[in-house]
């Protein structure tokens, strides 16, 4: 049924849940394991001038950062891209070029809880991709 998982990841604490039950049904499935991160350009284009290389450069070293953590995690073999783009557009992008079955994401981000119920990144995942999107909220201390 899932021959190919794509993980989307930014490396923050909410998302670390959704890897663990990626990583899980890829195993279950015996599923191919890709984990993608993308650097917002937004993000990069609406610092100031001056800065934005350094900020370019720092998220993207944050962004291998996050896929290292997957790739540590997975114990097996995962193919890893780094991306700039409109990050739901880009993860979007990705599952369709790479025929993923399935795309696994936090619900919330780098941002916290800048939405009420879910991310907007997830959230505009949801809607657009052409493929199921597995989204994974981070459980509290006492859910645990």
């Amino acid at each position: 049924m899932f021959e190919r998982i794509a993980i989307a990841t930014d490396g923050s604490d909410s998302v670390s849940r959704a890897v663990d039950v990626a990583l899980n049904l890829a195993e279950r499935f015996d599923a191919e394991v890709h984990a993608l991160s993308i650097v917002d350009a937004s993000e990069v284009e609406s610092s100031p001038e001056a800065i934005r290389d350094d900020l370019r450069e720092a998220l993207s070293t944050q962004a291998a950062d996050a896929l290292e953590s997957v790739r540590d995690r997975a114990g097996e073999r995962v193919t890893t891209a780094v991306r700039e783009g409109r990050p739901a557009a880009e993860i979007t992008a990705y599952a369709r070029e790479n025929d993923i079955d399935v795309v696994a994401t936090g619900t919330r981000g780098r941002h916290g809880e800048n939405r009420f119920l879910i991310g907007s990144v997830a959230e505009r995942v949801v809607r657009t991709c052409p493929v199921p999107v597995l989204t994974v909220r981070q459980l509290s201390e006492a859910e645990q």
